[in-house]
């Protein structure tokens, strides 16, 4: 008997989405970072379709919204801020990613990307570098405590680690 090879059933929701990036975020001072784009790589040997969903699409214009990408290709999809307003900073939006196979209907798989506006790019970066220095400040000092000598007796003489390094 004769069996024909059968691809493997897709489970819906079960495929990897991969994005590029997986967060973005605007500057209401730097009208550059207002238009951000997102990357879909498609590296399966089906053609795919996508949709791009939002929780706050009155903040956003999305260019090519849906669409389909060819096997083992990319697609970009713009993501334009529309809406910068202080009253929108820190806030976090999403976007979710869903694909699906060129011919079917149901979703294979999705991601997320989450948005964020913040007020200044210099100011964010000052707070990373105050973030950084902090993290630093508090690994050094970890690694100093973690070596600091417990309460012990004192004694007089060499310790034996000194005698380890001097003996060869």
């Amino acid at each position: 008997m004769h069996q024909q090879k059968r691809q493997p059933e897709l489970v819906e929701g079960n495929l990897p989405v991969f994005m590029f990036p997986t967060e973005l975020i605007f500057y209401a001072d730097d009208q550059s970072t207002h238009n951000q784009v997102l990357t879909l790589y498609n590296p399966y040997e089906f053609a795919s379709k996508f949709k791009v969903l939002c929780t706050t699409p009155n903040k956003y214009v999305v260019i090519d919204a849906a669409g389909a990408v060819k096997p083992q290709c990319c697609m970009d999809i713009v993501i334009r801020h529309r809406d910068v307003r202080s009253c929108h900073y820190g806030v976090i939006d999403k976007f979710r990613l869903q694909v699906s196979e060129q011919s079917q209907r149901k979703a294979l798989g999705r991601k997320e990307v989450v948005a964020t506006l913040l007020p200044s790019a210099k100011e964010q970066q000052k707070e990373e570098e105050e973030k950084r220095i902090k993290e630093h400040l508090t690994e050094s000092l970890f690694f100093e405590q973690s070596f600091q000598p417990e309460n012990r007796t004192v004694s007089s003489g060499p310790s034996l680690i000194t005698m380890a390094i001097f003996r060869t």
